[in-house]
């Protein structure tokens, strides 16, 4: 895998001989209706690794926030917490949640670092306060080490579909580094026994003039573990032929693994499934004990999206002319399909044959 290297840099405003400030990073803690999003759980590990003091920032509507608040304020490295609860904020917008930050991170502010997941929400917020606080933000970070002797960050964070990974360090003469975190890259955070963090309200700020206005939220429910935090996950392409084939074979090999349903850009696109399900660069990163890949080709943004999976096992008929009738398990050395490439193991046959097969033998 390549390996580039690059230095994010900004001008000092005066020169300083004091000593380095320790780390101190602000958490952005999101949740849904009061349910805390399992990557704000994964930044809140990364936060912790600079080695200083992690503050929690949680908002919302006045109904969920203390609810939130009660479930994170033992968990491991939280030494405070700040929430803040407005109308506004039930369905927060980064036109709205901005000025509260902006507010909290003007006049020498406590915090050396702003970190949050790598969600749609984050993506939109944390770049906007940065331009505006004129600095750089830096997005999907697998790793991080901070330097206190030099009170600069080094990150790691994958480009070129993963196929490469950039090295970024951010100086001292960068006051304040925003970064939003890979949530496959760092183990969640966990409830420990020792002393609970200090909660404080932050008045919110309030925007009268928003030239955006949350309309309404579409979701689509299940019963089966979130693709995102899921242990395993069964994901289809675009051979499962149409919405109604997607789910009659894969939903019942999901329910037999207990596992997540997934889907590639172009079963998604051709609208077999949700875009919700859609694992890749553009959709969801997952790293699962085990990715079950059927009907899948394996195009360079699906595997960006999945090839840090313990276990890859793909089903796909690579040539119909030359696969044979009966179905057989192989280590996978070379074949036709990219996906066979990342996979541990190969299935090659028919998919509308192995898998209720498969499904028969799990249930036995």
């Amino acid at each position: 895998m390549l390996r580039t290297r690059s230095i994010i840099s900004a001008r000092a405003l005066s020169r300083s001989y004091a000593t380095a400030t320790p780390p101190h990073a602000l958490v952005f803690l999101e949740h849904r209706q009061g349910v805390l999003d399992s990557g704000s759980l994964s930044a809140l590990t990364a936060a912790e690794q600079l080695g200083g003091k992690v503050t929690g920032l949680v908002i919302g509507a006045p109904e969920h926030v203390q609810g939130v608040v009660d479930k994170v304020k033992n968990l491991k490295g939280l030494t405070s917490i700040l929430h803040s609860t407005s109308p506004q904020y039930s369905e927060p917008i980064p036109e709205t949640v901005s000025p509260l930050l902006e507010k909290l991170l003007s006049d020498s502010p406590p915090f050396t670092h702003i970190v949050s997941a790598t969600s749609s929400f984050a993506k939109s917020l944390l770049p906007r306060v940065a331009a505006k606080l004129n600095s750089p933000a830096i997005s999907d970070v697998t790793s991080v080490e901070h330097d206190s002797s030099s009170n600069s960050t080094t990150f790691t964070r994958p480009i070129y579909a993963g196929n490469a990974i950039s090295t970024v360090r951010a100086p001292s003469s960068i006051p304040i580094k925003f970064f939003t975190v890979r949530g496959t890259a760092f183990a969640a955070a966990q409830s420990h026994d020792a002393s609970e963090a200090q909660s404080s309200p932050l008045e919110p700020v309030e925007v009268t003039n928003s030239p955006t206005d949350h309309v309404n939220t579409s979701l689509t429910k299940s019963d089966r573990p979130d693709l995102g935090v899921a242990g395993r996950v069964v994901s289809g392409g675009r051979a499962l032929k149409d919405a109604e084939t997607f789910a009659s074979t894969l939903h019942p090999l999901a329910d037999a693994l207990g596992a997540a349903v997934g889907a590639s850009r172009a079963a998604v696109d051709a609208g077999y499934a949700d875009n919700s399900l859609q694992v890749g660069q553009t959709g969801k990163v997952v790293a699962p004990e085990l990715y079950v890949a059927i009907g899948i080709s394996g195009a360079i943004q699906h595997l960006a999206g999945m090839k840090d999976s313990k276990l890859i096992v793909a089903v796909n008929k690579v040539n119909p002319l030359s696969t044979p009738l009966d179905i057989y398990l192989r280590p996978i050395k070379d074949s036709d399909a990219p996906i066979f490439q990342v996979a541990d193991l190969g299935l090659v046959a028919d998919l509308f044959e192995a898998v209720p097969e498969l499904v028969q033998k799990l249930k036995a």
